[in-house]
């Protein structure tokens, strides 16, 4: 994988911030879960296309009505990204689900749950 340039790192940012305004603020959209957030952004160097990261808190049902509810309005994200943000080219938007944040949660409550039952077992004791 290639090291991105400082100039690529600061669009990635810029665009990211953008996303998680237009997405929170900005959309009307009720298939888009409230607790959707843009976690990282990938913009090709040549500014023709980008990936946004997405986490949505919530089941398998929400994450796909949510990716739905932005793929349609992917247009009008991609005016509000040229509007507030100067780039040559406003890339192509493409949505991917990103399930770390779920996952850390899950492993996070399965650790709990197994720590809970240690220490109950030394009670017994």
């Amino acid at each position: 994988m290639r090291k991105n340039s400082i100039k690529n790192t600061r669009v990635n940012g810029e665009v990211q911030r953008e996303l998680s305004r237009i997405i929170s603020r900005e959309i009307k959209d009720p298939r888009i879960a409230p607790m959707t957030s843009v976690v990282a952004v990938e913009v090709a160097p040549d500014l023709k296309s980008c990936k946004a990261y997405i986490s949505v808190l919530g089941d398998e049902q929400a994450q796909q009505d949510t990716l739905a509810g932005l793929k349609s309005a992917v247009g009008y994200i991609r005016r509000e990204l040229a509007r507030t943000i100067n780039l040559r080219n406003t890339p192509e938007i493409r949505f991917v689900l990103d399930q770390s944040i779920e996952y850390g949660v899950n492993m996070s409550k399965l650790i709990d749950d197994v720590t809970s039952s240690l220490s109950e077992d030394d009670r017994d004791d």
